[in-house]
């Protein structure tokens, strides 16, 4: 595993794990399996492993230290607080903490800016984290370019994680450029497009009916028949090159740049192995320019999340 590193430094493997399926977002979640994928990916030297509090109320946490108990040297531990407010973050941090039975975290994120909270005072509250020693290195998830430089002013931002694939590329539009501008590490989370990149979702009926992504109008209706269809280059380059689509898609995010590091969904060890199939796909000059034809920003049709949750996210 070719090793990327944070913006404050710290080495990682090229392929970051996310234990979102460890809290039962997906269908069939399975605490076994995750804790094993975890085990596996450190074998791969996958070392960015990335939860939140969100995920299961702390579950997922709680999975991923189980996963680290005697392994910590070898991870590079994420997870996420959803509240921006300075006392929430002191107390959330040591909520999450414990969760994962650690003295520290390597990277803590604000899962969301919060729309009653002055960026500037979650960075503050932040830094205060690092300086009581409780996190290494502070992030933002789904940031818009005015708030990642605001928070940069008070205390360096290590990562900016936001969606980002062959389906979802408007962050090269405006967030690139000033993560690149500022030395931070772009995490790249939904890397296949929580799945349609796979090419396993046809219809809405290859859904669980717990599953959330039917409330997603990306996966609905005539949006999904539009996605579906785009996926035809993607396929046939992946049968070309004798591997997989998500092999190929994930191939290209590692192509966009250095700065970059896809995040993907392993909740079992077999999404492990599909992932690290990854390393060997070699894609050229000409591999590119067809992905990028096949795939301009703004192609895929319908919202990448319900409309209620749009006001949250690149804010």
């Amino acid at each position: 595993m070719d090793v990327r590193r944070l913006g404050d430094g710290t080495p990682v493997g090229e392929i970051a794990l996310g234990a979102m399926a460890f809290s039962n977002f997906y269908a069939g979640g399975d605490d076994a399996a995750g804790v094993a994928a975890i085990q596996r990916a450190l074998d791969a030297d996958i070392t960015l492993l990335d939860t939140a509090e969100v995920y299961g109320m702390g579950h997922s946490e709680k999975m991923v230290g189980t996963a680290v108990r005697d392994r910590r040297d070898e991870a590079v531990i994420a997870t996420k607080s959803i509240n921006g407010h300075p006392d929430y973050l002191r107390e959330a941090i040591d909520r999450s903490l414990r969760h994962l039975g650690l003295d520290y975290v390597d990277l803590y994120y604000l899962h969301r800016v919060d729309l009653d909270v002055p960026i500037e005072e979650s960075a503050g509250a932040m830094a205060d984290l690092i300086a009581a020693g409780k996190v290494r290195a502070y992030g933002l998830s789904e940031a818009a370019a005015d708030n990642i430089r605001k928070a940069h002013a008070v205390h360096p931002v290590a990562a900016l994680q936001t969606e980002y694939s062959l389906l979802e590329r408007a962050p090269e539009v405006d967030l690139l450029p000033v993560t690149r501008e500022l030395g931070i590490t772009f995490v790249a989370y939904s890397p296949l497009s929580r799945g349609l990149l796979t090419g396993t979702i046809r219809t809405e009926n290859d859904l669980d009916g717990s599953d959330w992504r039917r409330d997603v109008p990306r996966f609905q209706g005539a949006n999904l028949a539009h996605n579906v269809a785009l996926l035809a280059p993607l396929e046939e380059m992946a049968t070309r090159m004798s591997t997989t689509s998500a092999a190929v898609a994930i191939a290209w995010l590692l192509s966009r740049g250095e700065d970059i590091i896809p995040l993907v969904g392993m909740g079992r060890p077999s999404s492990v192995e599909r992932a690290l199939e990854a390393r060997d796909v070699h894609l050229t000059p000409d591999d590119v320019a067809v992905l990028d034809a096949a795939f301009p920003i703004g192609a895929a049709a319908g919202t990448r999340y319900p409309e209620e949750m749009m006001s949250r996210v690149h804010v």
